[in-house]
C-alpha cells in the first residue's frame, strides 16, 4: 500500500496553520478557492486530502527570489569572515562597530568565540620607521588597486592587507590611514 504524498501533507498543514491565524489571503495565494477552503473545515475531508497517495498540488520555484536569498546568505558569510579577520588583526571595538553596526557586547562575544585575548588599553603608536614603511606600502597598494580615498570599504581592505603583511594592529594602521586621508595626503 502506498503512503500519503508528503507534499500534500505539507500544503494542508500550512493551509490549516494559515487559516487558524487568519491568513486567508495566503491560502488563496497557494491556489485554494472558496470551495476548497470550506472543505478544510471538515476533518473527514482534510483526512482524505492529507492521506491521498497521488499529489494534488505542485511546487513552483521563484528563481529570482531564490537567487536573491542565496546571495544574501553568501553576503552574511562574507561579512562574518570579514569581522573575524578584522578582530584577529587587532581592530578596535569602535572600528568594528562603525563598519558593521555591532554592539560592544556582540564584538566581545565574537572575540571570545575566536579565542582572542582580552586587550586592555590602546595599541602603541607607530615609530617613525614604521610610519614611513606603512605610508610607502599604503601609497603603493592604493595606486595599484586604484582605490578611491572616499571608499571606506576599499580602504579597509587595504588596511587589513597592510596590517597582515606588516604585523601591525589593524586599529593602528586604520588610524594612520584615516589621518592621511583627512589631511588629503592621498
Amino acid at each position: 500500500m502506498s503512503s500519503p504524498h508528503p507534499l500534500n501533507q505539507a500544503v494542508i498543514a500550512q493551509a490549516l496553520h494559515d487559516l487558524r491565524n487568519g491568513q486567508l489571503r495566503r491560502c488563496k495565494a497557494m491556489g485554494f478557492g472558496d470551495e476548497e477552503l470550506d472543505a478544510l473545515k471538515h476533518p473527514a475531508l482534510v483526512s482524505v486530502l492529507v492521506n491521498a497517495t497521488v499529489s494534488w498540488c505542485s511546487v513552483s520555484i521563484n528563481r529570482d527570489v531564490l537567487k536573491r536569498l542565496l546571495s544574501q546568505a553568501q553576503d552574511v558569510e562574507r561579512e562574518i569572515a570579514r569581522v573575524d579577520r578584522m578582530l584577529r588583526l587587532g581592530a578596535s571595538t569602535d572600528m568594528v562597530s562603525r563598519f558593521y553596526g555591532l554592539t560592544h557586547q556582540e564584538i566581545a562575544l565574537r572575540r571570545d568565540v575566536l579565542g582572542l585575548p582580552k586587550r586592555k588599553g590602546r595599541h602603541p603608536v607607530l615609530d617613525e620607521a614604521q610610519d614611513t614603511a606603512l605610508w610607502q606600502q599604503w601609497k603603493r597598494l592604493t595606486t595599484e588597486r586604484n582605490v578611491s580615498l572616499d571608499d571606506d570599504a576599499s580602504l579597509l581592505e587595504v588596511a587589513m592587507d597592510l596590517s597582515e603583511s606588516m604585523a601591525l594592529p589593524l586599529s593602528v594602521v586604520w588610524a594612520a590611514i584615516r589621518n592621511w586621508v583627512d589631511q588629503d595626503l592621498g
